[in-house]
C-alpha cells in the first residue's frame, strides 16, 4: 500500500489561489492513476481530478475545468493541485489518493477505483 500525504492548504480569500502538493511514499510501483476528492462539511466527497501517472493523461469534474489543474512530478513522486479563482464553496478538506486502475476505464462514482488514501489538508476560503 502506498502512502500519501498532502500539504498546502490554508485560509485564503475568494479570488485566491492555492497549490496542493501530494507526497507519495512506500508501494507506489503499482500506482497507474492519482487523484483529488474533496469533502466540505455535512456533504459527500466528491471528485476533483484525476491524473494517469504514466504520460499525464487527466480528467476534471466538469465544474472546476478552468480554475483547477493537476500535474505530477515523477521524479519527486508528487502530485498537485493548482487551484485557481477560489471561491467560498471550494471550502472542503481535500484528499489525494491513489488507483491501480486507469482513468480510461474510470466513470462515477470515482471513489471507488482509489485504494490509497491521504489524511487531507484542509481549505478554507473565506474574507
Amino acid at each position: 500500500q502506498a502512502q500519501l500525504e498532502e500539504s498546502g492548504g490554508g485560509l485564503v480569500q475568494p479570488g485566491g489561489s492555492l497549490r496542493l502538493s501530494c507526497a507519495m511514499s512506500g508501494r507506489t510501483f503499482s500506482l497507474r492513476s492519482m487523484g483529488w476528492f474533496r469533502q466540505a462539511p455535512g456533504k459527500e466527497r466528491e471528485f476533483v481530478s484525476a491524473i494517469r501517472w504514466n504520460d499525464g493523461t487527466t480528467i476534471y469534474e466538469d465544474s472546476l475545468k478552468g480554475r483547477f489543474t493537476i500535474s505530477r512530478d515523477m521524479s519527486r513522486e508528487m502530485v498537485f493541485l493548482q487551484m485557481d479563482n477560489l471561491q467560498p464553496e471550494d471550502t472542503a478538506l481535500y484528499f489525494c489518493a491513489g488507483s491501480q486502475s486507469e482513468i480510461y476505464v474510470m466513470n462515477v462514482p470515482y471513489s471507488r477505483y482509489f485504494r490509497d488514501w491521504g489524511q487531507g489538508t484542509q481549505v478554507t476560503v473565506s474574507s
